[in-house]
């Protein structure tokens, strides 16, 4: 199995945050982006791969790839940072045997379907749903937007 360092949900994937505090905060060597949709688009592959910064290997699957690449012997020596989209990426995680001791929520933004609880968390009802569900399998998680903020548990956003 994979060592997972951080797993994170927050829409903008790999940006400033993510580089300049997230991985410096953890012993982050490798990232992996669950994102089917993302998986396939050769010219944004290539430009998240570019956002990394130097040293900091990424890997772009889809959910079902990411899920057997999760599950293969790991090295020793990678500390990844799991990076979705969306709660239901983690869920499914957890549902096929992936351990997570933790997720930290950054952005979900406003859209269609979606009710705002903060000015940077959006989420639908099933969204909300897949929040419930990976807490339930007991997994914590909190809305941190940058490490030195103080951790919000998201029973505290969604009430």
């Amino acid at each position: 199995m994979k060592n997972i360092a951080l797993a994170r949900i927050d829409d903008r994937l790999i940006h400033g945050q993510v580089v300049t505090a997230w991985i410096k905060q953890y012993p982050i060597n490798k990232i992996l982006i669950i994102d089917d949709e993302l998986s396939r688009n050769s010219l944004m592959k290539r430009i998240y791969v570019a956002a990394a910064p130097a040293g900091i290997e990424v890997i772009i699957l889809p959910l079902e790839d990411a899920i057997a690449f999760l599950k293969e012997d790991d090295d020793g020596k990678s500390q990844y940072l799991i990076l979705a989209k969306v709660p239901a990426i983690m869920l499914a995680l957890l549902n096929h045997d992936i351990p997570l001791k933790k997720v930290i929520l950054g952005g979900m933004g406003a859209k269609t379907g979606r009710k705002t609880f903060n000015r940077n968390v959006s989420a639908s009802e099933e969204e909300v749903k897949d929040f419930s569900q990976i807490m339930a399998k007991g997994v914590e998680i909190v809305y941190q937007l940058v490490p030195d903020d103080k951790e919000v548990n998201i029973k505290n956003l969604m009430n």
